[in-house]
Parts: C-alpha cells; sequence; structure tokens
C-alpha cells in the first residue's frame, strides 16, 4: 500500500483519518494493551462516514433521531473513542484517551454503552453488534409508522469485521434483515482478511459478498481506504431498499511494519514502529497531540448536526401534545398510567374466576390486557408462537407491507432474536419480549448475558420450564437453566405459580428499566394458588407467605411455578398430622433478596425446617435453605439432580420424587419423626 499516494491524493481527509491512527496508537502504547489494526485499517472508513452521512450532534448524543453507529467489532473500540474525543463529545476527554483501559476510565477495553451515551450498544463478543442492529433498524421502522417520517427518520451503521460475521449469529441477523427488507441498516465490513490466528483462510472460505446477496442484501465492493469510494457507495446503499453491505477492502494496521499480519490485530507498543508509522502518516505531532486545525475541522463535523437536531425540535413541537408525551414516555421507559390498574383489575378476576391454565397461558391472558394499552410492547416467538403464547390480537404482524405491526416471527433463532431484541430495547421507544422453550436460553444466553452487561430490560419468554413438559423429554426439559439464569448478575427470573403471579411478573418485567427479565412458564396446566385479591403486587417482593402454619410453626416449604401446588398439597399432609407448616411462594429470587433484612426474616424465620421444591437443580437454593449466615442446618430439597426422561408429566414427577408426600417424608426426617 502506497501510502505517500494515498496521503497525496486527498490530504485533507488524510489529516483527519490520520488523527484516529495516531490517538490509538498513542492510547495502546500507554495502556499497554489494546487492538490497534483495525481502528487504523478502517480509520478512512469512518471518517468519510462520520464527515458525509451519519446525522449525528456531539453536544447531544441521545437525541432521538440520531443515525445510530454501531461499532459490532468492538475490540477496535481506540476507533469510537478517538472519534468521540476528535468530534468534541463531552465525556471523551483527552485524559479518558490517556487512560484507555484504565480502572475508572470511560474507555473501557470494550465499547460499553452504560459508560458512554454516544456508544450505541456493549460489542465485543463477536457478532452481537451486528445482530444487534436488525434490532435497531426493525425499532426505527415500527416507530416510523407509528409516529410518523416527520420525527422518526434515521439509519443504523455498523462496522463489522471478519470474526463478526464468522459467528454463526450473524447469519441469523442477516438472513432476518434481509427477509424483512431493513433498507435503513447499512453494514461496513473491514475486509482485511486477517483473524488473530492468522489469515482467514485458515478457518474459512466463505464467500462474504455471495452470502450477503443470497440472503436479499444490497451489497457493494470497494477500496476502505479510497475516500471517494466510500462516499459514493454509502450515498447508494443510503437509496437502496434493501440492507446493504459494503465489502471495505482494507489494510489491518495500514502503514505499520505489522501491516497486513495477525500481528496486527492486537497491540502494537514498539516506539520505533510507531515512529516510523506516524512518519509515514506525515504525523509530526507529539503524543496525544492533535494539530489545532485537524481537530477544529472534526469539532465542526460534531457540530454540524445541531442544525439537524434543531430542525428535528420544531418538527417535534408540531405534533399534537398527545403524540409528543407518548413519544417521550416510551423513551423514558416510564410504563403507562394504565398499568397498575389493568394489572389489579386482571388479578381481581383471576381470583374470582380461579382458572387452572399453564402459566404460559397465563401470560397470554395478561399480554392481552397489556398490549392495548402499552403500544410500545413488541413481541415475539422463535417459531413457537402457538406454544409460547406470546401474540395477542391487537399487534398486527411486522411485515415489509406492515411496519406498524408488533408481533415479529423470528423463525428458528434463538440467538438472533435474542440479540435483535437487545438493539431494539437499546434503539429506545420500544419494549420488546420474546419466546422460546426455557432448554433453549442456551442458545440465547451471549445476548441474555448482554442485556443484563448493558443494563436493558429485554423481557426472555421462556415456556415448557421443567420436567413438566412430559413427554419431549431431557433435550427439551430444562433442569440447570433457572440456576444458569439466577446465576446472571443484574437478571431478575420469574417462575410464577399461577396467573395472578404471571400477571404481577409481568408488571415488574414492563417497569424496569435497567434489568432484563426471564419469564420462566408452565406448559401444564396450574391451578390458582392466590385465591384472595391483594391489590400489592406481591411478587414484586421476590417471595411472600402465601399460607401459614396453624398451631406451632415447626416446617417451612419454598416453592416456585408449578411446585407451588405441590407444596400446598404437602402443608395439608403435614398440618393433617399437627405439623403446623408455611408455604412460602418465591417467584422472583431477586426481589427477595433486594428486599430489607427484616422483610426476608419475617418470611423465612429461623427456627422451622425448611425444604425447597422445584423441578430443577439445587444450585442456588442454598441461601435459602440454609440461612444467609448458613447455620439453619436443618433443611432439605426435592428437586432434580439429573436430566429428565420421556413420559408423561405426571409419571415423571412421581419417578423423580416431586411431589408433596416425598415433600412430607422430607421434613418429617428433618423433625426427626
Amino acid at each position: 500500500m502506497d501510502i505517500a499516494a494515498l496521503r497525496s491524493a486527498n490530504p485533507d481527509h488524510w489529516n483527519k483519518a490520520a488523527a484516529i491512527r495516531a490517538l490509538t496508537l498513542d492510547a495502546i502504547h500507554a495502556a499497554n494493551s489494546g487492538h490497534s489494526g483495525m481502528p487504523m485499517g478502517m480509520a478512512d472508513v469512518a471518517t468519510v462516514l462520520f464527515e458525509k452521512h451519519l446525522k449525528f450532534d456531539a453536544s447531544a448524543p441521545l437525541w432521538q433521531d440520531r443515525d445510530r453507529f454501531i461499532l459490532s467489532a468492538g475490540h477496535g473500540s481506540m476507533l469510537i473513542y478517538s472519534l468521540l474525543y476528535l468530534v468534541g463529545d463531552k465525556q471523551v476527554t483527552l485524559d479518558q484517551i490517556k487512560n484507555f483501559r484504565q480502572k475508572g476510565a470511560l474507555t473501557a477495553g470494550h465499547p460499553e454503552n452504560f459508560l458512554l451515551d454516544a456508544v450505541e450498544t456493549t460489542t465485543g463478543p463477536l457478532g452481537q453488534g451486528i445482530a444487534n442492529s436488525v434490532g435497531f433498524a426493525m425499532a426505527e421502522e415500527i416507530q416510523r409508522a407509528r409516529f410518523g417520517k416527520k420525527i422518526v427518520d434515521h439509519h443504523t451503521y455498523v462496522i463489522a469485521g471478519d470474526g463478526c460475521l464468522m459467528e454463526g449469529v450473524s447469519q441469523e441477523a442477516i438472513g432476518l434483515a434481509g427477509r424483512h427488507e431493513l433498507g435503513k441498516l447499512v453494514v461496513l465490513w473491514d475486509n482485511n482478511n486477517i483473524t488473530i490466528d492468522g489469515t482467514v483462510e485458515l478457518s474459512d472460505r466463505t464467500d462474504q459478498v455471495a452470502r450477503f446477496k443470497a440472503s436479499g442484501w444490497h451489497v457493494q465492493e470497494i477500496d476502505g481506504h479510497n475516500p471517494e469510494e466510500i462516499d459514493a457507495a454509502i450515498t447508494a446503499a443510503k437509496k437502496s431498499k434493501k440492507p446493504s453491505m459494503i465489502a471495505c477492502k482494507t489494510h489491518i494496521a495500514l502503514g505499520h511494519a505489522a501491516q497486513d499480519t495477525s500481528k496486527g490485530h492486537g497491540a502494537l507498543t514498539n516506539e520505533e514502529q510507531m515512529a516510523e508509522a506516524k512518519a509515514g502518516y506525515g504525523w509530526t505531532s507529539g503524543a496525544f497531540e492533535v494539530p489545532a486545525d485537524i481537530k477544529s475541522a472534526w469539532e465542526a463535523i460534531g457540530a454540524r448536526g445541531a442544525a439537524d437536531r434543531a430542525e428535528w425540535e420544531e418538527r417535534f413541537a408540531s405534533v399534537s401534545a398527545n403524540k409528543q408525551a407518548e413519544f417521550n414516555r416510551a423513551y423514558d421507559l416510564e410504563p403507562p398510567k394504565k398499568l397498575a390498574a389493568t394489572i389489579k383489575a386482571l388479578k381481581k378476576q383471576i381470583t374470582a374466576d380461579a382458572p387452572k391454565v399453564a402459566t404460559r397461558k397465563s401470560s397470554e391472558m395478561a399480554l392481552a390486557a397489556i398490549n392495548p394499552i402499552m403500544q410500545e410492547t413488541v413481541g415475539g416467538s422463535a417459531d413457537l408462537t402457538g406454544s409460547n403464547n406470546t401474540k395477542t390480537g391487537d399487534m398486527g404482524v411486522f411485515d415489509t407491507d406492515n411496519r406498524a405491526g408488533r408481533y415479529i416471527y423470528w423463525g428458528i433463532r434463538e440467538h438472533g432474536m435474542s440479540s435483535a431484541m437487545n438493539g431494539m430495547a437499546l434503539h429506545g421507544g420500544v419494549r420488546p419480549y420474546g419466546g422460546t422453550f426455557m432448554c433453549f436460553t442456551d442458545y440465547a444466553r451471549p445476548a441474555m448475558r448482554l442485556a443484563a452487561l448493558s443494563k436493558i430490560p429485554t423481557v426472555f419468554v421462556m415456556t415448557h420450564d421443567s420436567i413438566g413438559l412430559g413427554e419431549d423429554g431431557p433435550t427439551h426439559q430444562p433442569v440447570e437453566h433457572l440456576a444458569i439464569s439466577r446465576a446472571t448478575p443484574n437478571t431478575y427470573v420469574f417462575r410464577p405459580a399461577d396467573t395472578v403471579e404471571t400477571a404481577e411478573s409481568w408488571e415488574v418485567a414492563l417497569t424496569a428499566k435497567s434489568t432484563p427479565s426471564v419469564l420462566a412458564l408452565s406448559r401444564q396446566n396450574l391451578p390458582t394458588v392466590r385465591l384472595e385479591h391483594k391489590t400489592k403486587n406481591l411478587s414484586a417482593q421476590g417471595a411472600y407467605v402465601l399460607a401459614d402454619a396453624e398451631g406451632k410453626r415447626q416446617a417451612i416449604l419454598i416453592a416456585t411455578g408449578s411446585e407451588v401446588e405441590i407444596a400446598l398439597q404437602a402443608r395439608e399432609l403435614l398440618q393433617a398430622e399437627g405439623i403446623g407448616t408455611r408455604v412460602v411462594s418465591m417467584p422472583c429470587m431477586e426481589l427477595f433478596e433486594a428486599q430489607d433484612d427484616a422483610y426476608r426474616k419475617r418470611v423465612l424465620p429461623g427456627g422451622p425446617v425448611r425444604v425447597a421444591i422445584e423441578a430443577g437443580v439445587r444450585l442456588g437454593w442454598d441461601k435459602w435453605l440454609l440461612g444467609e449466615r448458613g447455620r439453619e442446618a436443618k433443611a432439605d430439597f426435592v428437586g432434580m439432580d439429573s436430566f429428565g426422561a420421556s413420559a408423561p408429566a405426571d409419571e415423571l414427577y412421581a419417578h423423580f420424587d416431586i411431589t408433596a408426600e416425598a415433600t412430607v417424608a422430607k421434613v418429617k426426617a428433618l423433625l426427626g419423626l
């Protein structure tokens, strides 16, 4: 690559891009850690994108109608940090650049949305950003249909690398985007042919251009270091009605001794080689120094969008007050005022009717009440709509001819669905939820983890939550999945016992602002256990006394979901023998742990023996069985310690000793009876 020719061909562009390269080298050298090659290779593409196409205002990074920029190849984080510093973002100061990857810095090793307003999504696990982008683009389409092009009209741009396209979730995302003709989505592929182990050919021979075309994308191939070609390609992409992929042929670590090698992927810290690279760039400034004229030019780019934002604010002010209020409420993640009353009314009806239904059906009943009054909800299922019960009659189906539809047929794409839902939540203005079987949290897990890490309230509806699904057998019977979900920080895991608890769980999930929720729901029918109407949301406390002991309290049974019914049956048997027994329903351990110490002690006082009942593994239960200080020795567990089997649900519960009789036996053994 002739660096001198690139410099002379367009000096103004070159100097702006060189500022990104120089800052990248300086920051990674200071940290002695990071990934230099991608920012150096994609600096030209990023410069053209920000200068000529990206609609943004550096002074207002959360402006709702900005274009979204997603760095899917998150290891190249110095690209976005350099850009933000150069355009004048108030959060990314020069000190933040100097403290790249250091404790307390906003410039973390990989971009984190909760640290910087201008970072749209947390990336690093490859493929997640491009999968998120599908949700961003869908959210834009849905909101534009609802509120009008006058106030919703923007693009989503993605920089993705070879690694992003190798990860399987990328195909799930690409197929979805092509199917739904998401023409506002533009992916810029850093086609540098290098991975950590060596060249791409070591492990892959996919024709990526043909792959995207086959999935229904508009595709172009360009020189990723030619600003005119980059500009023309982005211009053409914005005119296409299809999602666009621009294959940008680039050189990793451009101008460095490690150019076009796997070494160029990582931290380039050799001082002599850095000096040689900068000399080749014509960069004579010292470390972390950007010449005033170049910094000023970049700041002008950052300020250019202020006019666009001002025009948008005028347009927004011209729409009805009601539309403005609804738009702002959805972006602020505030529930409609009717939500609480709607949930209370449903609970009152359920306690009166006492239906015996599966909690997946209970969820549908709750959604049927919620979705008409909460127009920002967007539902879907990974090809299990009739099993997950996630679709309600008022939603309409999102499609190429119905952008106002709020239900999405995701296909057999649990990972892609979950990642795209995260993208919707991150875009703002919508409340996504989507369903699959609980055992397939295995496929959705990377996105579920990132929802928790990113502090976004995505709702994962996981039905067929235990051996209670029956004949499909152990491949489909989740045993460890509740424990895995509960082990994830910043996650609410709800396992409701009946329709009342299910409605309460939905209320919490849809009012959360920074925590995702997992709803574990049964396939088999369950009786209503909450037969006394309470206006208070008891599930929001995590656990509560469902039935108290008659006489001296000797035992406490703690259960979730379908096993609450078993606990109540066991209580009847124990009470008949004069053993006072309390039943505690614990629909959400995380919310119970968040209660004050006094409340937790009232629900689970010391003294009585404790038995927990759940058709899953014991992991995670000992805190509530043995006491928070681990001193309550008289405790036991009724549940699973193996995989399930293929048989009718009732037979399986008997086979694995998850029964009222087995519970009674455990209690009596603990009491020495």
